[in-house]
């Protein structure tokens, strides 16, 4: 099996192991530029650094092992590409590795809307070459080009050496197009290639001579050298290159279903939700695994853990049980009856326990925890659609829906491979969040939501709340009032946005609330699906990889709308888009 997908830095360990894999693969292959190798890991982290974006695939074995690379750049003035490096482990042949990685790249390049891809070939020319092992491997990979309909062009000054830089041809793609290539966009393009990838090397006369020698419109192609093959490129396929977005779900939460009228935290919030990302087309489905209790142990209370397992076991009966005795938390005044202990460890009236309340809670941490191990393993964005949700949840206590803190159980364990922060787009304040990272600097913990004055949890999410001990400062909130339109949510939000960005960190935690959204029944916000679409995109911006954790929103229209406008924002953001 072939894996191929894309590397977008080298901050997490998985894939520093891969940018250094591509290293070793790119010596091995181009000796003679052995050294553009260490410029690999900067090129990443800074896109834009030479005046183009480097986009890096890499193929993988069953072992996670790389066998081969394609690192190649994105012109978005012509928004036209330029394939730098392919290249598969040495003594790789056949098995089709090299035409996984090339149609991989037309795939991610035709998603970009990109125009067109050129590409730089030796010469396969005796004339121009003399060593026969060189010729020979110039020829096999022309051969390789034209087998997908690519010829050199020819009538032009770009096979001609320079001072300092080699002969070289220079190839085509369309990626599936029907219009020819036009004498003024080559030279546009061929102006931008050479003078940001080979600018130190030839001079400004050189260059304009270059594109100047485009003179055919269209232009013209080398006849080709093997039989059959007129056809134009084909169009990219679909399919080789790994999605970089990934969502998890579990059927486990249809357990947990409240009959009690009035309770809006319902399974079929989750066949909403996976309704509308549907078309997005964005996302690869990843089944979730079984975790023991251990992460959850790290951010809750054994005690309360504890209980509630057993309390969840001893219910009998459809009837579930609702908290009705808040006594001050004394440990060593606890009632026995457990049923009647709930509320010692609950901070409102309507979350209720019933038999399946602990098993749907523990199966939402699983599917928080596979989403973290696929973030960790190299997506850029995995969304875990968790339910129950987590994020009213704190060290010791349940409420709001919220049994386990799916987002904190994530951050947590994140935050053992680097920074990370939370941000609360949830409607009401992420109380849970705030008091399991309140004294901790390692996480930041961000939330916007309605005012307390005016939203629940009311007794906490206020502005003046920044955290304690090593904590202090590391605790944001931004309560905003009742009918707070874009305007003033993306006001606050830019700000939160700001300071994290502030913070670096190396991973995002997003406890996705979609009760912002105008029509809410528990909200009074007024966001639209386009707000969404602007916050995902912002998001984006921050170029960390960002794990959504799915929280409240009852709207079921809201859900099927919202979702999928949040994550198309965090796709264009993604493919390069600004806002």
């Amino acid at each position: 099996m072939i894996r191929i997908h894309q590397v977008y830095g080298a901050n997490l360990p998985a894939d520093r192991l891969r940018v250094e894999q591509v290293q070793a693969l790119f010596r091995a292959n181009f000796a003679y530029a052995a050294s553009e190798a260490e410029k690999i890991p900067a090129l990443l982290d800074d896109p834009f650094r030479y005046g183009y974006r480097t986009i890096l695939l890499v193929s993988e074995n069953a072992r996670s092992a790389v066998t081969g690379f394609s690192l190649f750049l994105h012109f978005p003035e012509v928004n036209s590409s330029f394939l730098d490096y392919l290249a598969v482990r040495p003594g790789t042949r056949g098995g089709g590795l090299g035409s996984a990685l090339y149609e991989a790249t037309r795939e991610y390049l035709a998603g970009l809307g990109s125009r067109g891809l050129y590409i730089e070939t030796l010469p396969d020319d005796p004339a121009l070459i003399e060593d026969p092992a060189f010729l020979k491997e110039n020829r096999r990979r022309l051969r390789f080009y034209e087998g997908y309909g690519l010829r050199p062009i020819v009538n032009t000054d770009y096979d001609r050496p320079a001072p300092k830089l080699r002969a070289g041809y220079l190839l085509f793609d369309g990626l599936g197009r029907k219009e020819p290539l036009g004498r003024d966009e080559a030279r546009a393009a061929v102006r931008l290639i050479i003078k940001r990838k080979h600018g130190k090397s030839v001079t400004e006369e050189y260059i304009e001579r270059v594109v100047d020698s485009f003179t055919d419109d269209p232009v013209r192609f080398r006849p080709p050298r093997a039989a059959g093959k007129t056809a134009p490129p084909p169009p990219p396929p679909a399919g080789r290159l790994e999605r970089p977005f990934a969502r998890v779900s579990s059927e486990a939460h249809t357990v947990h279903l409240v009959h009690q009228r009035g309770y809006v935290e319902r399974p079929v919030r989750v066949g909403a939700i996976l309704e509308g990302l549907e078309p997005t087309g964005l996302f690869a489905a990843v089944k979730p695994r079984r975790f023991g209790e251990g992460a959850i142990r790290e951010v809750h209370n054994r005690d309360f853990v504890n209980y509630l397992k057993a309390v969840c076991r001893t219910i009998t009966g459809s009837r579930p049980v609702y908290p009705y005795v808040f006594p001050i938390r004394r440990p060593e005044r606890r009632p026995k009856e457990l049923a009647v202990r709930a509320g010692y460890y609950c901070v409102d009236t309507f979350t209720p326990l019933d038999r399946n309340a602990y098993r749907a809670a523990r199966a939402a941490v699983d599917v928080v925890l596979t989403a973290m191990d696929e973030l960790l393993g190299g997506r850029r964005v995995v969304y875990a659609i968790c339910r129950p949700p987590g994020h009213h949840a704190g060290i010791r206590t349940f409420g709001g829906f919220c049994y386990f803190n799916n987002a904190a159980v994530a951050g947590h364990q994140l935050s053992k491979w680097g920074k990370a922060a939370v941000l609360d787009l949830d409607y009401h304040h992420g109380n849970g969040t705030q008091d399991i990272f309140y004294r901790r600097d390692d996480v930041l913990t961000i939330s916007l939501h309605g005012h307390p004055a005016i939203a629940y949890p009311h007794f906490s999410g206020f502005a003046d709340e920044r955290g304690e001990g090593e904590g202090t400062g590391y605790n944001r909130n931004y309560p905003l009032p009742a009918g707070s339109g874009e305007e003033a949510y993306l006001g606050a939000f830019d700000r939160a946005v700001k300071r994290i960005g502030n913070f670096r960190p190396a991973f995002l935690v997003v406890s996705l609330g979609l009760d912002t959204l105008r029509g809410d029944p528990t909200g009074s916000f007024l966001l639209t699906a386009g707000s969404l679409e602007k916050i995902g995109r912002r998001l984006g911006g921050l170029k960390v990889p960002i794990l959504v954790v799915q929280e409240g929103g009852y709207s079921l229209r809201n859900l099927r709308r919202g979702v999928p406008a949040f994550f198309t924002g965090l796709a264009r953001a993604l493919a390069g888009d600004t806002y």
